[in-house]
């Protein structure tokens, strides 16, 4: 089965993993500073939190940003679930916005649609790669005293406006698991130009730990002394996990042009097929194509996903509206809220698109298509 996203490693990758599997340093060491400090300078920010997921990373920045019970976060329903569910997991209320018909982006309107006194978090999410209007996000929160945070799971390397992603919203959240743009094998990071919702993020995904002497409720105990002023979880990603992620950041300029290609190849293969929608680009963005999604039309999404991964190509779908999941079912939330992003999901299959994938292995997905579709 032609997998739809797969991690590319070679050697360099190993002999990384390798030598910190050979040194004094398995976690807490200098492989994770120095990821942080590389990570951090490639997103344009001043701090960088490495974690164990993009999952954690999520919840580590509701965390920075003071999310709790009372508030609520406006997101958008086509994403992965835990965009939604670490807001939830500090006691925040999900709210759903619709998204752009034609990108799958967060819709900035539909976002000022919903605003409230009660808003705290605006969380967009790079659909595909594609980085969402951040500006215009940002205004809408700053406006009501909200923040922003950019869910860049799909999107590390890409640029906004000419600026890359992670200096854009007021906390960035990447994902490094296998099928993304880069891996660490699992782990993510939190990036952000502000020094206290750094100091924040950084305690709480170290159990809530603070070693700054000038904040301590005791500070006239001895040098082991360290407090903890809030509950935090242990969401440190492992000097093997960072080692791993330096040599990928490398290559990733490389990952980017590969992807980008793929991309370019898709837009014109297909291009005449009356059956697909294919992905609209914004004139400002300059993405890393995590996902390449075309639409289905006619009613034949379902046939089509079938029939290709009966001809052995691995096709997903990316993704079921987060309001539609059991758990928020039983919290209310009812499908017809966000009519964009239903209609996106009913059409939606994600084509194969990873740097290892090679043009003939490409042209066998689209004339498989094409097949199927009798185009």
């Amino acid at each position: 089965m032609l997998p739809y996203g797969r991690q590319w490693i070679d050697e360099a990758d190993v002999a990384a993993v390798a030598e910190v599997l050979t040194s004094d340093w398995l976690t807490t060491g200098p492989w994770v500073r120095d990821f942080e400090h590389a990570i951090a300078a490639r997103g344009g920010a001043k701090h960088a939190i490495s974690c164990t997921s993009g999952t954690a990373a999520l919840h580590i920045a509701y965390a920075a940003a003071g999310v709790g019970p009372g508030d609520e976060v406006i997101t958008t329903p086509m994403t992965y679930v835990a965009t939604a569910s670490g807001a939830m997991h500090h006691g925040a209320t999900v709210v759903f916005a619709d998204i752009e018909e034609d990108t799958g982006n967060l819709d900035p309107e539909a976002v000022d649609a919903v605003v409230s006194s009660r808003t705290k978090v605006i969380a967009g999410v790079d659909y595909a790669g594609q980085p969402v209007d951040m500006d215009r996000l940002s205004a809408i929160a700053h406006r009501i005293g909200a923040l922003t945070v950019e869910d860049a799971a799909h999107s590390i390397g890409s640029t906004y406006k000419g600026r890359p992603i992670g200096s854009l919203a007021d906390l960035t959240t990447y994902s490094f698991f296998p099928t993304k743009n880069m891996t660490t094998a699992e782990g993510g990071a939190v990036l952000t130009d502000d020094d206290a919702l750094a100091v924040r993020a950084n305690e709480f995904h170290t159990i809530g730990v603070s070693r700054d002497r000038s904040t301590y409720r005791h500070p006239d105990e001895g040098a082991w002394w360290y407090e903890v002023p809030a509950i935090g979880l242990n969401y440190r990603l492992s000097d093997v996990h960072a080692a791993l992620g330096l040599s990928q950041l490398g290559k990733l300029d490389d990952f980017k042009a590969r992807r980008a290609a793929l991309f370019a190849r898709y837009q014109e293969a297909l291009a005449d097929v009356d059956e697909l929608r294919l992905p609209t680009v914004r004139p400002w963005a300059d993405p890393t194509w995590h996902l390449y999604p075309v639409r289905v039309l006619g009613g034949r999404r379902r046939e089509v996903f079938e029939k290709l991964r009966e001809a052995g190509i691995g096709v997903q779908v990316n993704y079921i509206p987060v309001y539609w999941h059991p758990v928020f079912e039983d919290l209310g939330y009812r499908q017809g809220m966000c009519p964009n992003a239903e209609q996106f999901y009913r059409e939606e299959i994600s084509l194969p698109t990873f740097a290892a994938l090679s043009f003939a292995e490409q042209d066998r997905v689209i004339g498989t298509l094409r097949e199927i579709l009798g185009a």
